[in-house]
């Protein structure tokens, strides 16, 4: 049997508010989210999308985190578009490995029971 645990978060965004300090840029927030700079850029990995009450709503995965998690922000076409407004905090983990990224995917839908993935899904 194989055993498998959900990775554990590395980085966390939260919607929040910025506080100007001195001449610091203006950040134009994205549905309440200004940190995407926090998500590396040429990371791999899993991302999961939660609401207030800490209800999983999505889970992805990406070659390119940065770029894929603002793609579902700005894209016509993303499964959460219609529900972007309740993303309230988005975890990343970072997998490099295709594979595994693959596995995990899955595997997190259906432990979790994420809300809008509706392929992969076996419960």
């Amino acid at each position: 049997m194989i055993n498998i645990s959900i990775p554990a978060s590395d980085i966390t965004i939260t919607q929040r508010e910025q506080v100007l300090k001195e001449n610091e840029p203006v950040i134009k927030p994205i549905y309440g989210f200004i940190d995407f700079h926090l998500i590396p850029r040429d990371k791999g990995g899993i991302f999961l999308f939660f609401n207030k009450n800490d209800e999983l709503l999505f889970v992805g995965k990406a070659r390119k985190l940065r770029q894929r998690v603002k793609k579902h922000f700005e894209d016509n076409v993303s499964p959460i578009k219609m529900h972007r407004d309740e993303v309230n905090k988005i975890d990343i983990c970072l997998v490099e490995d295709p594979m595994e990224r693959e596995i995990y995917e899955t595997y997190i839908i259906n432990q979790l029971q994420s809300k809008y993935n509706v392929e992969k899904v076996f419960y």
